[in-house]
């Protein structure tokens, strides 16, 4: 800032300062989401709390609490997390809860999964935010974590550390072009809408059946010495593929089975006049079967998918390969309007349904917006010296910290904290109102007075 500036350079860096917090959190953090239930939100791991509880489980918090409640608490950002609920205000945390006070009962039905851990991704390294150069890819079903090399998206950086020898290393990766240093992923992020990781791929029968198809990209090769290369690029079509007669895979369909056999063909626009032989299967109560309209899968693919549910149920060991096969993940990066192209035959739509948010778009809570997180109507001093008129300001952070303290301490920080602004606004006011400068001498002045006279009564 220099050696000096005037009073009003000082209060508007200070009031800019102050705007632009309120832009990077523009809602009201001051009610534990506990009361809502389950639902869809972003959660917060606190570390500080959970090292202080090395027995029990570690456990979530909402966003209000991970401000209002765990400020000075070292916390991780786990993200949005479905059917949770706020961990804060219950017995499972020792820390108390300054939003919601009444006590509540651990909560039974929230899932920890591994991110609870601070572990993310299949290579299972812990996440550290100074030292990660990927971007990581939030896998839309289990909401887990990936690293873009994890995914064959991009090189693995040098300077990572090696993946754990309990999952095989891969090659290249990622989402977006913003890691550190690095080039541009295999699939942009511009280019798909969201991930399905394998695991989650090979359990959802429906995601399973369209892996690799044209929207629903793939990153495969057919040797340890190819390069990486993304399949599934094609134009989705509006017209499916019709289920004809023939026998289905509990699996993937096999498109290598002869046509007519369990194969696929295009719907014809007139079907109705395809020989007997060639319709769609018919129920036993006479009422026709909805035909399959998911697009024919590689058969490549299919085994892939089946090559990997033998090495998972093997712990990883690997099993003799054929030449003509795919080496992949089994990742799969649906491209926008994958939810409209779904199969919804009787085999497929379960499957759907058991995951009601392949079929629609869940909502993710977010705290209310703060009506006053803009700049308030007034002079800058106002905004240097007084706390918004609602939500959390900096000085209101300031004051549920103090809540901690024994209650005499704390009336005792809140007026000697009041004095001391009450004395730098006297001390600075002449300046203001004559426009000039505030020097650094000006500064430590008053500060060394206030000091002197500390001094003085302790004397």
């Amino acid at each position: 800032m220099g050696d000096s500036a005037t009073l009003t350079s000082v209060l508007e860096s200070q009031a800019s300062l102050l705007q632009e917090a309120a832009l990077a959190l523009p809602h009201q953090f001051s009610q534990c989401t506990y009361s809502l239930g389950h639902i869809r939100q972003a959660v917060y791991l606190c570390l500080t709390c959970t090292r202080a509880s090395p027995a029990s489980s570690p456990r979530g918090i909402c966003s209000a609490c991970s401000i209002a409640c765990h400020t000075d608490h070292e916390q991780l950002e786990l993200f949005p997390k479905r059917n949770f609920r706020c961990d804060c205000p219950t017995r499972a945390l020792a820390h108390p809860c300054t939003l919601h006070t009444t006590l509540e009962e651990p909560n039974e039905h929230n899932a920890y999964g591994r991110n609870f851990e601070g572990v993310f991704c299949r290579c299972g390294r812990p996440y550290d935010a100074e030292k990660e150069q990927e971007t990581m890819i939030q896998c839309l079903a289990c909401e887990d974590w990936f690293h873009e090399s994890c995914l064959n998206l991009r090189e693995r950086p040098s300077s990572r550390e090696p993946t754990p020898t309990a999952e095989p290393a891969r090659d290249d990766g990622a989402s977006d072009a913003s890691s550190s240093g690095l080039p541009a992923p295999l699939i942009r992020a511009d280019e798909y809408d969201t991930l399905i990781c394998s695991a989650c791929v090979r359990q959802i029968y429906a995601v399973r059946r369209v892996a690799g198809t044209p929207g629903s990209l793939m990153v495969v090769r057919a040797s340890e010495g190819e390069a990486w290369r993304v399949i599934g690029t094609e134009e989705p079509k509006n017209t499916g593929s019709v289920d004809i007669e023939g026998k289905e895979d509990e699996g993937a369909h096999d498109a290598s089975e002869p046509s007519g056999a369990g194969g696929k063909r295009e719907r014809s626009p007139t079907e109705g006049q395809e020989p007997q032989a060639k319709r769609a299967r018919v129920s036993p109560d006479g009422e026709a079967s909805p035909p399959c309209l998911a697009p024919p899968q590689d058969p490549r693919v299919a085994r892939l998918l089946s090559y990997l549910d033998s090495a998972t149920a093997h712990d990883g060991a690997k099993e003799s390969r054929e030449r003509d096969e795919y080496l992949g993940a089994g990742d799969t990066f649906l491209t926008d309007g994958w939810r409209d192209r779904w199969c919804r035959c009787q085999k497929c739509l379960p499957s759907l349904q058991a995951h009601p948010f392949l079929l629609l778009e869940e909502e993710t809570y977010e705290p209310p917006e703060d009506p006053d997180s803009g700049m308030w109507p007034g002079s800058v001093v106002y905004l240097f010296v007084s706390c918004r008129p609602s939500g959390l300001s900096l000085e209101e952070l300031g004051m549920r910290a103090l809540q901690r303290l024994p209650r005499e301490k704390a009336i005792d920080g809140i007026m000697a904290f009041n004095a001391m602004r009450d004395d730098l606004m006297k001390h600075l006011r002449p300046f203001a109102e004559r426009g000039d400068e505030v020097t650094e001498a000006d500064i430590r002045a008053f500060f060394d007075a206030r000091i002197d006279e500390t001094k003085s009564k302790r004397q």
